[in-house]
């Protein structure tokens, strides 16, 4: 599939803003880390949602919908403004399909505005040349797409041919990271196409991981062999990944149970399009909280308490943030009941009512 596509050069200016940019993200990325080993009482990376909405319906995904309306964006700054009082190094923007929000490049300006590092994670079927100029003058960092195979099928359209396309715009004309997840596990009906698209995503000058999708239950499935060797060599492909510092992709993939202490609810937040944190985005309802109403000491409670689902945990961005207070504080408390669902209003009779004694 790479062979039959051309490769793109970005103009001498655009290496010059990207090489810029890379810069002064790694020195910002380098002080996150150097904070976050000093003090435990601030967010690391928190999600947010602007917009559940999605322009897809992929079969396998739980994180959207085709009818709700965009977060105001005075509302997604007030949000920000919070998270960036906490204290908060990353914000990464996800969905449903952040590029449906209408101001979007507003909401990436404002976490830059605060000091925040500014990603998102997108589906890429709305980006062009004028999107990503938008996205570049906002400040974006890191944008990440998720293709699901080589063409597309009845499971998912993030397909390499249908997006191929806008991947060498992105090759072309961003000033930001980009980084291409391809997929192997259940329901993946060709793990060559996982081994296509991440040559692909190198060959474009992009960095490359694997994400390893989860059961019809939810629960690790060990991948085969074939696919355990392309594994292996995406993950080599992707050394300029995060992900390469840590073993948690590798129990993934052979199924296994992983020791470590989840931070979700305190380093990590996921904050869903109502204002209300969560875990993560697989556990949403726990603890529902409005952001406005979080205080420091919920913030470390959740970071004492071991989660019941850690250790077959398959969301690779928290595990991620947890490496960085897996040798210290050990997690012995227990989750707190979640909060009740708001009681509707009662209704309020005035006078008599037929029947009544």
């Amino acid at each position: 599939m790479a062979g039959d596509n051309k490769l793109v050069q970005p103009s001498a200016a655009v290496r010059a803003r990207r090489g810029l940019r890379f810069l002064r993200t790694r020195l910002r990325e380098l002080r996150m880390i150097g904070k976050a080993l000093v003090s435990t009482k601030h967010p690391i990376l928190v999600h947010v949602i602007p917009n559940r909405r999605c322009n897809l319906a992929c079969t396998y995904c739980n994180e959207f919908d085709d009818f709700s309306k965009p977060v105001p964006l005075e509302e997604m700054k007030n949000r920000l403004d919070i998270l960036a009082g906490m204290g908060t190094s990353i914000i990464t923007i996800s969905g449903g399909e952040p590029l449906m929000h209408p101001e979007i490049d507003q909401v990436i300006r404002h976490i830059r505005q605060r000091g925040m590092i500014a990603g998102m994670i997108t589906n890429g079927f709305l980006l062009d040349s004028k999107t990503i100029e938008k996205l570049n003058a906002a400040g974006l960092e890191h944008l990440q797409i998720s293709i699901d195979n080589a063409v597309p099928d009845e499971v998912s359209l993030k397909s390499l041919k249908t997006l191929d396309t806008r991947l060498e715009w992105l090759a072309q004309y961003a000033v930001f990271q980009v980084n291409i997840n391809s997929v192997l596990g259940s329901g993946v009906k060709n793990p060559e196409d996982a081994l296509k698209i991440a040559h692909r995503a190198v060959e474009l000058g992009f960095t490359s991981t694997v994400g390893i999708i989860h059961d019809h239950n939810g629960q690790l499935k060990p991948l085969g062999p074939r696919e355990t060797e392309i594994f292996e060599e995406i993950m080599t492909l992707g050394k300029r990944s995060f992900s390469r510092f840590n073993e948690f992709q590798h129990n993934v993939a052979r199924g296994r149970e992983h020791n470590w202490r989840c931070r979700s609810g305190s380093r990590y937040l996921y904050i869903c399009e109502d204002g209300l944190v969560h875990w993560c985005s697989q556990q949403r309802g726990y603890p529902g909280i409005p952001l406005t109403q979080y205080t420091p000491e919920m913030r470390r409670h959740e970071y004492f308490t071991e989660k019941f689902c850690a250790a077959r945990c398959t969301v690779s961005c928290v595990q991620q943030v947890g490496i960085l207070d897996n040798w210290r504080d050990p997690q012995t408390r227990k989750p707190k009941p979640m909060a009740p669902p708001p009681v509707p209003a009662q209704l309020v009779q005035i006078g008599s009512v037929r029947g009544d004694s």
